[in-house]
């Protein structure tokens, strides 16, 4: 009798624990099913194939002067980080120097991620072009059709890209007043777009007018990039740029998980710059990355399959000459372009004690990338690099 009893009261108990536990391991398998399906459909960058081999001839004839030119601009100026010059992808020259952490006192090799500050717009606005190019997302769409309490409603993704929705920074309009923000809160993107949508947040200039660097822009291009894809921005920049491209020292930074881990950046006379509020806004922002794999980015935005060619051409369209002038900026690149009908095409990063410069030379298949962890304005100078290889106004002779 007693064994009879159990069994009539285990029974239906098990069978219950057995449906329960068959429908948990469903839906584990349909989440995963989900997430891989996302990740499939996503357009992704593709490396760039065989280039054609430099000679050795060809390397000697450019490597003194570039030696030079780091020699003067950087080491005797105790520079912290790593610098790359390359041609048709293979490296010419390459160097690194200083600290990663001073009080560990490990040093920086080409294996050292390093935050890349405003470059990171550079890989933001890939990610959106990809998205465009793949049909997931229209150029000239509204962002209120996609992050729907975006208050601008003349604001198009375009805009954004280009620096012209007349947005004001974020840095500005949380610094500066209290009731719109308490600082010691940490900032995120899914905040700031808050406050825009709550804080009557007005505009620097009216959606379209004017161009005007601005990182809002760029953070909200990250919150789109996550709505279109489904993805956090570290995870679609990872699935769509980082992993195809074999990035394996670059990664979105992650406040919770990485900020103690981080190569600390440094003022000009090496006191460390600690982190603050704004450290957890992404997109404009908060990649951190190495030479070696920001040449293999370069490098695939130069592949066939990068951009479809109308759209491409786009890209490299200036956006903000309202003013005759050379200075220009494009979908996510800055860019002279000179009355003799040369362009000249970079983007600059600063933030905190870090600096960075990426300069691809698209006539002569040329990469130059910059980075440092201590604070110095000699970044931005391996602009002054580019006349050894081509048609380039830039005055060489200053940096002898």
């Amino acid at each position: 009798m007693k064994m009879s009893f159990l069994k009539k009261t285990n029974i239906p108990q098990i069978l219950f624990l057995i449906l329960v536990l068959g429908s948990c391991g469903k839906d584990i398998k349909n989440r995963e099913k989900e997430i891989t399906t996302v990740e499939d459909t996503l357009p992704k960058m593709k490396p760039l194939g065989p280039e054609k081999k430099i000679s050795q001839a060809y390397i000697n004839s450019v490597a003194g002067r570039i030696n030079h030119f780091y020699t003067k601009n950087w080491k005797n100026n105790s520079m912290n980080g790593g610098f790359l010059v390359a041609k048709n992808g293979q490296i010419i020259f390459e160097k690194y120097n200083g600290y990663a952490d001073k009080n560990e006192g490990t040093t920086i090799n080409a294996d050292t991620p390093i935050h890349i500050a405003s470059v990171s717009k550079v890989l933001t606005a890939t990610a959106v072009l990809k998205l465009v190019n793949a049909g997931k997302l229209d150029l000239d769409q509204k962002v209120n059709t996609i992050l729907k309490t975006f208050p601008y409603p003349e604001c198009t993704v375009r805009m954004l890209l280009s620096h012209r929705s007349g947005m004001r920074n974020y840095a500005y309009f949380t610094d500066r007043d209290k009731s719109v923000w308490d600082r010691h809160n940490q900032l995120t993107n899914k905040d700031i777009l808050e406050l825009l949508a709550t804080k009557d947040i007005g505009l620097e200039a009216r959606t379209g007018t004017r161009f005007a660097y601005c990182n809002t822009n760029y953070a909200m291009l990250a919150l789109i990039i996550e709505k279109i894809t489904g993805l956090t921005y570290k995870e679609a920049m990872t699935q769509m740029i980082f992993k195809p491209l074999g990035m394996t020292h670059t990664f979105v930074f992650d406040w919770e998980k990485d900020r103690k881990t981080i190569v600390p950046s440094y003022k000009g006379n090496n006191v460390e710059i600690g982190l603050d509020y704004m450290d957890a806004v992404y997109g404009d922002k908060n990649i951190f990355s190495t030479p070696r794999d920001l040449l293999k980015f370069d490098r695939a935005r130069n592949s066939p399959d990068f951009l479809k060619p109308e759209l491409l051409k786009q890209v490299y369209t200036g956006y903000s000459n309202e003013r005759k002038g050379t200075k220009n900026y494009g979908l996510g690149i800055r860019m002279i372009n000179w009355e003799t009908g040369q362009n000249f095409y970079f983007h600059n990063g600063w933030w905190h004690g870090y600096t960075s410069s990426y300069i691809p030379l698209q006539k002569e298949n040329i990469t130059i990338i910059a980075l440092s962890n201590k604070f110095t304005r000699n970044t931005y100078a391996v602009r002054k690099l580019a006349p050894v290889f081509g048609d380039y106004p830039f005055n060489f002779k200053d940096e002898e």
